[in-house]
């Protein structure tokens, strides 16, 4: 307790100046993160007290939680280096994920075409065989996370539920920019009332839920904090509009709470005609473009996460100020899609929130190769298709569990060292992921085959083990199969030896300045696995290669005298502490 006590009084005064400069609540746009701030989500068995005892002895400080992602804030010291600070605490075993708190932009192309009276996307997506069963139910409340909503337009003001300023921490949702009010308009501006436009989903409400500031950018705690608020205020639906989201555990996190409390999120794949390869995300469904000869638009992105594909050029749609525009994006198609899941819960509010997604995938046209493909996902949408297979018109859902079996190792088998457990799924839509877990903790999960992990047998003790393979579909049927084998390896003696560490460069007195190198010499009788930097008490570099070379970026630290020490840590958790080296800048 007296280190905590320590670090806290060493640090306040950076704190203050880091709340001061450094405006952390606040995007910048200019360096692609907020400043001074990163994001960290502990362990489940973490005690929250540990996690902010860790948090403190950092040289951090817990600004501010979402507690129902379990999601902490961290505001960083003045001289802390964000990256740095993010990827160390990545590598502590009590962290499931760090990261810096990106930020992100409104994805938005400007609009360059003529008015196009017929609204071609109504038609193409079969909205209106769709709306002959319905147009959407007023109980299902969409959510847009974005820039704000022009509540007062002549075709949303009937439209609007009460939302929350998210960026501002208050009840204004009024629209920062405009591009809140487009998007808002595609999925569900008021239609069949002889005036402005029609949208897909124009029978149910909207929620605004501003993340933007007024230049377009958000972060990813700002879209976290947005779903929250939006599942727990009565969201069945939420649209993102903004630059690709799929990379965050942050936002991951919270688009799983939505999901968890019956939603859907969409979110557009980009405009910049790239390919992105982050892998699938099974909470968040990621839009990518077609155009109106039903091909993928020049500007939208692909990648392996794209899930559907929908209209995302001259859509007609409502704008800032009362009036209209024609709009083109992947910000247009993530809504489209979002105002379709919409009318799939209005036909039949009993689904759940992966069934409402397996159908969008199982109803869509299916454009480019057979089956998914990482440009269309599984399809251009099919609103009639889709309202029908919810029950609207006769479909069915998928209630077919996959079939799962551990094929290797036996049960009952003997097994030692580091092993491969493989498993065999199938379905009959497909298997969306196998997970693995052993005498009921997660070994992980994969989302395409060849399903395989890798265990570590030396790290269990000796006699028997569970292990149970688990096989999910895209609709959220699963099963599982269990098999038990025994563990039988010769056990080493316990490594009690901490290392030895020597900081060799720089010496004591020495002067520094811009990116600075800190040398080490360290050893352990079995081997160093991590080394770390710390300036003044505060973490602010790591290394787990050796020769185990850490960086201090002298940039923003306070002229004088700094204290550098560093610490070496072994696979069995011995710490050792080299000398304490004074520097100068």
């Amino acid at each position: 307790m007296f280190v905590i006590g320590f670090v806290f009084a060493l640090t306040f005064s950076a704190w203050k100046t880091s709340a001061e400069n450094k405006q952390s609540n606040h995007p910048d746009p200019a360096i692609q993160f907020v400043r001074g701030r990163v994001l960290v989500k502990f362990r489940d068995h973490i005690a929250p007290d540990h996690a902010r005892q860790i948090v403190a002895a950092l040289g951090a400080r817990d600004a501010d939680e979402i507690p129902n992602i379990g999601l902490h804030i961290l505001d960083l010291p003045l001289e802390a280096d964000e990256a740095a600070f993010a990827r160390a605490m990545a590598q502590r075993p009590e962290v499931e994920f760090a990261e810096l708190d990106r930020v992100l932009s409104a994805d938005e192309l400007t609009p360059n075409d003529p008015w196009y009276v017929d609204e071609w996307h109504l038609k193409k997506i079969s909205a209106p065989a769709a709306w002959s069963s319905t147009s959407g139910n007023s109980n299902v409340i969409i959510a847009i996370l974005d820039s704000g909503v022009d509540g007062t337009h002549p075709d949303l003001v009937s439209k609007m539920v009460a939302g929350w300023n998210v960026y501002s921490s208050n009840s204004d949702t009024s629209d920062a920019g405009g591009h809140g009010t487009t998007v808002a308009g595609t999925v569900a501006a008021a239609s069949n009332n002889s005036m402005g436009v029609a949208s897909v989903a124009w029978g149910c409400k909207i929620m605004p839920v501003r993340i933007v500031d007024s230049s377009g950018y958000t972060s990813y705690s700002l879209v976290a904090s947005g779903l929250t608020w939006a599942a727990d205020h009565g969201a069945r639906v939420a649209n993102i509009s903004c630059s690709p989201i799929i990379n965050s555990s942050a936002v991951t996190s919270a688009a799983r709470y939505f999901q968890n409390k019956g939603g859907v999120v969409t979110s557009s794949a980009g405009n910049l005609g790239t390919f992105v390869s982050s892998p699938e995300n099974a909470y968040i469904l990621t839009v990518s473009a077609t155009d109106t000869n039903d091909v993928l638009a020049s500007f939208s992105n692909t990648g392996n996460a794209v899930d559907l594909s929908a209209p995302g050029v001259l859509i007609r749609t409502t704008a800032l100020g009362g009036g209209y525009q024609s709009v083109a994006g992947t910000s247009f198609s993530a809504p489209i899609v979002a105002g379709v899941a919409a009318l799939v819960m209005s036909a039949n509010p009993t689904l759940t929130a992966t069934q409402v997604q397996d159908i969008l995938k199982q109803s869509a046209d299916d454009l480019g190769a057979t089956g998914w493909d990482s440009s269309y996902g599984w399809g251009r949408v099919n609103a009639a298709r889709a309202v029908a297979l919810a029950g609207g018109g006769g479909g069915t859902v998928d209630s077919s569990a996959p079939a799962v079996t551990i094929s290797s190792p036996a049960g009952g088998a003997t097994v030692s060292g580091s092993i491969t457990v493989a498993v065999s799924a199938t379905d009959n839509v497909g298997v969306a992921s196998v997970s693995l877990s052993i005498d009921g903790a997660s070994q992980g999960t994969v989302s395409s085959s060849p399903y395989v992990f890798q265990w570590a047998t030396t790290a269990a003790t000796n006699g028997l083990h569970t292990l149970i393979a688990t096989a999910t579909d895209a609709a959220g049927n699963s099963a599982s199969y269990s098999i038990i084998v025994t563990v039988s390896n010769s056990a080493p003696p316990p490594d009690t030896s901490a290392p030895t560490e020597t900081i060799t460069s720089p010496a004591n007195g020495a002067k520094l300045s811009g990116n600075a190198s800190v040398y080490v010499n360290a050893a352990d009788n079995v081997g160093v696995i991590r080394n770390e930097l710390y300036v003044d008490g505060v973490l602010v570099s790591s290394s787990t290669a050796s020769p185990f070379t850490t960086k201090w970026n002298t940039v923003k630290a306070k002229a004088g005298s700094h204290l550098l020490q560093c610490k070496a840590y072994d696979a069995a958790g011995n710490i050792g502490l080299s000398q304490t080296v004074t520097v100068y800048k």
